[in-house]
């Protein structure tokens, strides 16, 4: 059973479905070190917990999904070098295999719409802000920020976030195509465990190899990344879980997935 040791980074398992909680409302869900540090340990946890299937992030409190870094903490780091150097909570989410869902409720400012943006699947609740504010304060975004939302938003959309630093609401982020769908408040985690819960289901091999593949592709070319799919295809193809699987339908009975 994964659990934090951190208790501003709270963690509930829920069958295979593990549940990650930025907890820290009083300040929006800014990430400190330490919390950057607790997010960097669960998700190597996560990748080597078998019973772990699907991952879902959010923010404590009806306020923000997570307003980015501690400002505050930033001036903690000796030199530039020792920041470029830090450990980041946004590179330890991206090595993450497990599929993750982002249930964006309140803000999700500069480093926290890194974090969404690293998200498989992001669902906004209706009162969703989302900015990448960081130009206004005299830098960019480090985790990602330019790609992510070049990549989602397109160019010209991308460019009206970073260059202005002003947020878009709910509405305007799924016009962009940055979330797959916006809810009530009180829909927002249910249906985002929901939606965990269904992934989970699946078999966790072809899960995975399926994030792996799409993530290849959006820096392949077109060739190579059909060639890598059959690659990958054929790798599933021989493990005991696509056998259950083609088994299963064959007999007209549910599939039971064992990872192997």
């Amino acid at each position: 059973m994964i659990s934090s040791v951190q208790e501003q980074v709270l963690v509930e398992q829920d069958g295979h479905v593990a549940i990650i909680t930025l907890n820290r409302p009083e300040k929006l869900n800014a990430v400190t070190q330490e919390m950057s540090e607790e997010l960097t340990r669960l998700a190597n946890e996560i990748n080597d917990d078998a019973s772990v299937r699907a991952v879902v992030l959010t923010g404590a409190g009806e306020r923000s999904f997570s307003a980015g870094s501690d400002i505050s903490s930033l001036d903690k780091y000796r030199s530039p070098w020792e920041f470029r150097n830090r450990i980041d909570y946004c590179d330890a989410l991206r090595e993450l295999r497990k599929p993750i869902i982002a249930a964006v409720n309140g803000f999700a400012f500069g480093g926290g719409l890194e974090t969404a943006m690293i998200c498989d699947i992001r669902i906004a609740s209706t009162t969703a802000k989302l900015a990448a504010p960081e130009v206004k304060l005299g830098w960019i975004g480090g985790g990602g920020m330019s790609a992510f939302l070049a990549h989602s938003a397109g160019a010209s959309n991308a460019a009206l976030m970073l260059l202005t630093g002003e947020p878009i609401d709910a509405e305007t982020a799924l016009r962009f195509g940055l979330v797959s769908e916006v809810v009530t408040p009180e829909e927002l985690l249910p249906r985002a465990r929901a939606l965990a819960s269904v992934i989970a289901t699946r078999p966790p091999i072809a899960i995975e190899t399926a994030k792996a593949n799409l993530r290849a592709s959006r820096t392949m070319p077109f060739d190579q990344a059909m060639a890598y799919e059959r690659d990958l295809q054929t790798i599933c193809f021989a493990t005991e879980d696509a056998a259950e699987g083609r088994a299963a339908f064959a007999e007209k009975r549910a599939a039971n997935f064992s990872g192997r």
